[in-house]
């Protein structure tokens, strides 16, 4: 019944230009908003930490109706995709699958990462990041033309992330019992499309649940429905410290133009087979690995108090240096965590410096993910 009623809403409100149709609610449930990208968003309700603890134990949502989607329409779309993106979409065989690819220029550098989802043989679907929307959509359409690819920005469509060990359960009690025979047998990284919905297993936490991709004018309504079955609303600053924890890469901190997948962690997401698939990108990944990835990212844990922060250098010995891309206090684990981008010479279990407002301060280099499944993955 609650999936019929959210059709019912699809040609009733507006919203507005730089803020998500849930701006007001976020007002109303006394959001702190800060300036993300350009778009007005939610901080936090008044608890970062809280919020951070109730995705990992029982079940949080966020407003991610930022993220651009975009589909992608012709019969030569798989083949553009094939060349566009560094990982290969012929992995996507099942009507629903989902992909997560960085998207390089030509010098090997990342554009973006994305995720992209097979609907059909001539349409998939791409969620892309709000920071970079000009860029990637710019990029995306100039290279589309040669394949005759229709590239079509879907901005009336809202997306909310349902994230933590008791997200589909309450999902399930929010939008109908109904929705458990379909979206309930999806594996990771797929999707089932139910009348104006399109809910995929995937997300940003590290945690299980759900991504929905509505109809912007039914997401306050969808919105209120979730919190009524008990989920947890949260902001941007608990998103942040679980995406780290999960060690998942943020584009402008962790990866960006000026870096390649295989020096970001993201080697896993570039497929080098078949040899003769030559997306952008590839001769610069090609030769870097030839000669030897010269950078690799690794996970810090702080092994005294204080926080790590981006930016802070990485005494690596021998006069070398590395950055901290990504920093923070982690919640799970009660202690200061990091990615960073060191000198491949480093090794798992090293210990290291880092600057900290001009005090060196110890850290061990250890393997991330820092947390899996709410449980730390630290030895």
């Amino acid at each position: 019944m609650a999936i019929q009623a959210i059709a019912l809403l699809v040609n009733t409100g507006t919203f507005m230009g730089n803020r998500t149709p849930l701006y007001d609610t976020h007002v109303r449930l006394g959001a702190k908003i800060v300036d993300f990208g350009g778009w007005d968003m939610p901080l936090h309700y008044g608890s970062q930490i809280e919020e951070h603890h109730k995705v990992r134990q029982d079940a949080g949502m966020f407003d991610v109706s930022h993220m651009v989607v975009s589909d992608l329409k012709g019969p030569r779309a798989r083949e553009f995709l094939k060349i566009l993106l560094a990982n290969n979409v012929d992995k996507l065989k099942t009507k629903g699958r989902a992909l997560y690819s960085c998207m390089l220029n030509s010098k090997g550098g990342v554009i973006d990462d994305l995720i992209v989802y097979y609907l059909d043989d001539s349409w998939f679907r791409i969620v892309s990041n709000a920071a970079t929307r000009d860029k990637d959509l710019a990029w995306i359409g100039a290279a589309a033309k040669e394949f005759e690819v229709v590239v079509t920005e879907r901005p009336e469509l809202a997306m909310i992330a349902v994230q933590g060990p008791n997200a589909k359960e309450k999902t399930y009690a929010a939008l109908g019992e109904n929705l458990r025979e379909t979206a309930g047998a999806l594996k990771p990284f797929h999707s089932v499309t139910i009348g104006e919905l399109m809910i995929a297993t995937t997300g940003y936490t590290g945690e299980d649940g759900f991504e929905i991709i509505l109809p912007a004018k039914a997401a306050t309504f969808t919105w209120q429905m979730l919190l009524d079955a008990g989920v947890a609303p949260c902001g941007l600053g608990a998103r942040d410290t679980l995406r780290l924890e999960a060690g998942m890469n943020l584009y402008g901190s962790d990866m960006d133009e000026t870096t390649t997948p295989l020096e970001s962690g993201l080697a896993w997401t570039v497929a080098l087979e078949p040899a003769e698939r030559n997306f952008m990108g590839r001769e610069v990944l090609d030769k870097q690995l030839a000669a030897g990835v010269p950078r690799q990212l690794v996970g810090l844990v702080l092994e005294g108090k204080g926080v790590l922060r981006n930016h802070q250098k990485v005494l690596c010995g021998a006069a070398s240096e590395g950055e901290i891309t990504s920093g923070s206090f982690s919640p799970t684990l009660n202690q200061a965590v990091a990615l960073a981008r060191v000198p491949s010479a480093v090794k798992i279990g090293d210990r290291l410096t880092v600057d900290l407002r001009g005090k060196p301060a110890a850290v061990r280099v250890v393997k991330y993910p820092f947390v899996r499944n709410g449980k730390s993955c630290l030895s």
